[in-house]
């Protein structure tokens, strides 16, 4: 971890995460993604550590959602139908 920083901006997360700077914005918002705010024009880091945990949460969370809802092999078809 040498390389690697410890806070990150918000477009960091965005690109580690493969999703918009505005929705990273929306999960540290939320409370769901731990960050600070510093500086006087209030620019937001999120502690490489933190993005870890959130990414690990996110895969348990998915994992808890799966097996709670079983994949039913009727959805496949039912998603091109639309």
């Amino acid at each position: 971890m040498a390389g690697t920083p410890r806070f990150l901006t918000l477009a960091d997360v965005a690109e580690v995460l493969n999703t918009s700077s505005a929705q990273v914005y929306a999960l540290v918002r939320r409370g769901e993604l731990p960050a600070i705010k510093i500086g006087g024009r209030g620019q937001w880091r999120v502690e490489s550590t933190q993005l870890e945990e959130f990414i690990q949460r996110m895969y348990a969370d998915t994992k808890a959602f799966v097996e709670e809802h079983p994949f039913v092999e009727s959805e496949a078809g039912d998603q091109g139908a639309s």
